[in-house]
């Protein structure tokens, strides 16, 4: 792993939670989209080498929506960069970690993303990414 990428914020509102980051962080959103395969739209902040991802579910019955009733507004995940996606995955699973996805997709920001399932990193949902090429 080479840094921590992003962190990862789930939001019941972009509309709403745009306009309160771009004050809170003082940084324009650079970036909205959305993931059909993930059920979600995104909005990036960047500051200096910091990057925020806010999701909001685009599904009733979405990941996002789901993390939201259970634990309400929040940290979702933190994603981590890595160099090569395919060998970090067979790393982490040599080590006994266990893979929500067994092959990496595309995710936002032009990344190809996998999820290391939370019981094995203190609740902790870790994505890791990889900048597609």
């Amino acid at each position: 792993m080479l840094k921590i990428e992003h962190i990862g914020i789930a939001v019941k509102d972009l509309k709403s939670a745009v306009p309160l980051f771009e004050a809170l962080l003082n940084t324009h959103c650079y970036k909205q989209e959305t993931v059909e395969s993930e059920q979600v739209s995104t909005a990036f902040f960047l500051k200096q080498d910091s990057k925020i991802e806010l999701l909001e579910s685009t599904a009733a019955d979405g990941v996002i929506a789901k993390f939201i009733a259970r634990k309400g507004e929040g940290v979702h995940h933190i994603a981590f960069e890595v160099e090569d996606i395919y060998a970090e995955m067979e790393r982490l699973k040599a080590a006994g970690f266990t893979l929500i996805n067994a092959e990496p997709k595309r995710g936002a920001d032009n990344k190809m993303i996998c999820f290391v399932h939370p019981k094995e990193t203190n609740g902790v949902l870790i994505e890791l990414c990889q900048e597609i090429r």
